[in-house]
């Protein structure tokens, strides 16, 4: 059987940490229209009978009835496509959810928390979805395979093998518990980095977010392609998502002024598909305001700047003055020194030190 499977679309998502310049948002939105349609183009033309949707699909928040109409209407194109839906956390199967109040077509079939079984003449189905913005526990462990002869596939979205407590909050899965549950294919959906080639014929599967979100998510993002038989399991990633997001370093320790920054930067040349991201590391020997510096960097492929710098000082310099900055630079050199410091203390205490000194400029 041949399927796609895909995660974490996040439709209508306000894209609220993007950037800093105006628009970039509803440009992103739009893309992600144009890269759902690309999945729906793909099915018709190689005649994929299964889709295999592993949460995320929206943004319950945000989500407008004008795009849940929009993406039914695609759903319409590939009847004869079973459509699997496994709600996530940020499209929990709620009282007032679309998956709840729409009339979806016919060939859409939406889990809900009451795990259920799909039998159709050479497979069955599994799926779990979230009925509420957090699941602490599915109860997947508890399926017992009974048609082992069957293929048999889960959807489902979960946090796999995650040992953090914010991980706990959002359906905790086991490899290993779903490995001996003996699933020909588990469509995992939450975490949105591609997963599918770990190790020797992979079977526990995440195709990451559909579309880029922002600069936590580099690199290429779209679909699985799979064909599975008993035993046998080839999987592809199809890249959907058209631009891709990179990070740009600049040590402006050797810099003098904004104008020599605000050269660099605009020096730099970028492929036409990208969006960048400048950090900004080292010492630097200027005032710094990002806000002006995007006001007159030219490179339009530039839509965010994060500012690491620190100011360029000698602490030990300065604690000889008998200033006032001399005064607060040794008082703080006596406590940087304290071989008891923890990292995290130090880091406070060098973020002090850098507004202290700007202050008694």
């Amino acid at each position: 059987m041949k399927f796609v499977h895909i995660a974490d679309m996040h439709f209508d998502s306000p894209f609220v940490n993007l950037s800093d310049k105006d628009g970039l948002g509803d440009l992103r939105r739009l893309e992600q229209r144009k890269a759902f349609k690309k999945v729906i183009e793909y099915i018709k033309e190689n005649d994929i009978k299964f889709l295999f949707i592993s949460g995320d699909l929206y943004e319950q928040k945000y989500i407008k009835k004008s795009t849940i109409e929009y993406i039914n209407n695609l759903f319409k194109e590939i009847p004869e496509t079973k459509i699997f839906i496994a709600p996530g956390n940020h499209d929990p199967y709620v009282k007032n959810s679309y998956y709840n109040k729409f009339n979806w077509n016919e060939n859409v079939k939406i889990f809900n928390s009451n795990i259920e079984k799909v039998e159709l003449e050479d497979v069955n189905i599994y799926g779990f979805g979230f009925d509420d913005f957090y699941c602490k526990k599915s109860g997947i462990e508890d399926i017992e395979i009974d048609d082992k002869n069957k293929l048999n596939i889960l959807v489902i979205h979960g946090s796999l093998d995650g040992g953090t407590l914010e991980n706990s909050e959002y359906n905790p899965l086991s490899r290993k518990m779903l490995k001996e549950k003996e699933f020909d294919y588990v469509a995992l959906g939450h975490i949105h980095k591609i997963d599918y080639n770990q190790e020797e014929n992979q079977n526990i599967v995440y195709p990451g977010s559909t579309v880029s979100l922002g600069f936590d998510e580099l690199g290429p993002h779209g679909m699985i392609v799979g064909n599975l038989e008993k035993d046998k399991l080839q999987l592809e990633f199809v890249p959907l998502d058209e631009t891709e997001f990179k990070l740009q370093d600049v040590d402006v320790t050797e810099m003098n002024s904004k104008e020599e920054l605000i050269e660099k930067i605009n020096e730099f040349e970028f492929a036409e598909n990208n969006l960048i991201e400048i950090i900004l590391a080292g010492k630097r020997n200027f005032e710094i305001d990002k806000y002006e510096l995007y006001k007159l960097i030219s490179n339009d492929k530039v839509i965010k700047i994060k500012n690491k710098t620190k100011i360029n000082y000698d602490l030990e310099e300065l604690a000889n003055d008998t200033t006032l900055k001399g005064l607060f630079a040794k008082e703080m050199l006596q406590r940087l020194s304290d071989k008891n410091l923890s990292e995290e203390d130090k880091e406070i205490l060098e973020k002090a030190v850098e507004i202290g000194l700007e202050a008694l400029e």
